[in-house]
């Protein structure tokens, strides 16, 4: 269900951040309505949450999108631009490399293809929460998962049956 009413998100029993806008924007809209204290409270309350393309940015916290921008915070790290000599975006489909075992890639193969739209990427400030990578131009993190916080860069709901399949493994047992 997709929703802005506060209520339904505080009863949500997962929460999705979709991916579509910039970074700043994004981070403006939620501080607007008071969304990023209340995702705060959800993931303290052990709320799954899975973040999609800029929602997996906006977990960091920080991008340097049109300048330096404050994220969620709710993973160490920062949002960075791809290279100059790299075409950007990178829209297109591309193989995730599975670096470690992970119940959101259960029965997803590995260097399976996903749908991509992004001009920027994810440093997580600690590698071992990096579940799967991409290459374009250099490896970066392309999957995510910190505790009951995951994300994707890409997007699972264009990305044929390997993205169902991780967004029924999210929406498992739920």
């Amino acid at each position: 269900m997709f929703s802005d009413d506060e209520r339904v998100l505080r009863d949500a029993e997962a929460l999705v951040l979709p991916g579509v806008g910039a970074f700043g924007a994004c981070m403006r809209a939620l501080s607007e309505r008071g969304f990023d204290q209340l995702i705060h409270e959800r993931v303290a309350e052990g709320t799954p949450l899975l973040g999609v393309c800029v929602g997996m940015q906006i977990l960091f916290e920080e991008s340097e999108e049109f300048g330096r921008t404050a994220g969620l915070g709710l993973i160490r790290g920062r949002v960075r631009r791809f290279s100059d000599d790299l075409v950007v975006p990178q829209v297109g489909w591309n193989q995730v490399r599975q670096r470690r075992l992970h119940p959101l890639l259960n029965g997803v193969e590995d260097l399976a293809f996903f749908y991509f739209v992004h001009s920027f990427y994810c440093e997580p400030g600690d590698p071992e929460v990096t579940i799967g990578e991409t290459d374009y131009g250099d490896p970066y993190a392309s999957v995510v998962a910190q505790g009951h916080i995951c994300g994707v860069q890409f997007h699972p709901e264009k990305s044929q049956a390997a993205g169902l399949r991780l967004l029924s493994n999210f929406a498992g047992g739920r």
